[in-house]
């Protein structure tokens, strides 16, 4: 008797877990992105605050502070905050998407998978559907890895940022900054 309720609170301690919602960890989640400037001079920039969640039917949001983004040059992220993004109005980036529980329900522990997310972006009033390649690994009971298998290229034109970026070109005196930008991104979700 004593073994079979053992068996009782372990499973239902396992559909408790299983059954609750995975929390983005903004400390160990990277959402990263590469500006060129003068035609072939990179820069990695990346956003200090984000958060999100992933519900146990499988819808994922992620909210990016764009006031956060960091380019390790405190003007430059001044201007992209006032100039490009103006977050006085468009504060937040999401994106929200649709995952498949039954994927996540089947990852054991130490393993990974490899799928397609299609993601809902909204950035600067403008809504933009994009596909993900990205990779998912169960690190624990309590914390996945989610990380972009390859960048997404986002233009600046799909969200209304190309007079931004011509803000920026012309502040700074430079030649060109590209209209297309690889992002890249690893989140941590916990329990």
């Amino acid at each position: 008797m004593k073994k079979w309720l053992s068996v009782l609170a372990l499973a239902i301690l396992s559909n408790a877990v299983m059954a609750s919602d995975w929390q983005v960890n903004n400390d160990q989640s990277i959402i990263s992105f590469i500006s060129v400037k003068k035609e072939n001079i990179a820069e990695i920039h990346r956003f200090n605050n984000v958060d999100g969640k992933l519900t146990e039917s499988g819808t994922f949001s992620l909210i990016i502070d764009l006031s956060s983004v960091n380019s390790g040059i405190e003007i430059r992220d001044e201007r992209m905050q006032s100039l490009l993004f103006e977050v006085a109005q468009f504060p937040k980036l999401t994106l929200k998407a649709a995952v498949n529980p039954k994927l996540l329900e089947s990852l054991v522990i130490g393993e990974m998978l490899t799928t397609q997310v299609d993601g809902e972006i909204e950035l600067h009033g403008q809504k933009v559907t994009k596909t993900f390649d990205v990779v998912v690994a169960q690190l624990s009971a309590d914390k996945m890895l989610v990380t972009s298998l390859k960048p997404v290229i986002v233009q600046a034109q799909e969200f209304g940022l190309v007079a931004g970026v011509e803000k920026l070109r012309d502040i700074a005196g430079l030649s060109s900054i590209s209209l297309a930008v690889p992002v890249s991104f690893v989140v941590t979700l916990t329990k």
